[in-house]
């Protein structure tokens, strides 16, 4: 579960709140809490220690998120801190919260169903016959795959047969 545990200090709760209000930067309707990024505030003596998994290693957001990050908890009075990539365990798409997919598909992009992980490797980059994805602004499963890539690695551009949009899908990861 993401967000303050029980008997959190009162300063890694602030933090939490803060942080829930940082966008990625890359979708900018959803917060890099929602998208499961920040895994973890830890309070030390001196500092604040906010833990970030990026949601691919080679992710070209990573230091905007982090820079991101640093501005707001510092705008809220809560530094200093230091942030920390961890990258093991990796990112999946099932880190996304509830509220996270709501406004992925309220701002156009159809999120991803959970992952099988008893089904192997959970991406595919190349897949002959790509999986029913519905779409999000009519909510359609009538969808055709055009490109297994979209703006970014991570998603995926389809189009509606039935309202004729183009729309991203976070691929599962």
């Amino acid at each position: 579960m993401i967000g303050p545990q029980p008997g959190a200090s009162t300063r890694v709760q602030q933090a939490w709140r803060v942080l829930d209000g940082v966008l990625d930067p890359e979708v900018p309707a959803v917060s890099v809490v929602e998208l499961g990024i920040v895994r973890e505030v830890r309070d030390h003596a001196d500092e604040l220690e906010v833990v970030l998994t990026p949601t691919y290693s080679g992710c070209p957001a990573t230091e905007v998120i982090e820079a991101d990050v640093r501005k707001a908890l510092e705008a809220a009075g809560l530094g200093p801190m230091r942030m920390t990539l961890q990258r093991a365990p990796a990112w999946t798409t099932d880190w996304i919260q509830p509220e996270g997919k709501r406004k992925l598909r309220e701002y156009g992009i159809a999120p991803p169903g959970p992952v099988d992980a008893s089904q192997g490797t959970p991406i595919r980059m190349v897949r002959r016959n790509a999986e029913a994805v519905a779409c999000p602004r009519c909510g359609s499963a009538n969808t055709e795959r055009l490109s297994a890539f979209g703006a970014t690695a991570c998603k995926a551009l389809y189009r509606c047969v039935a309202c004729r949009e183009p729309f991203e899908h976070f691929k599962p990861i």
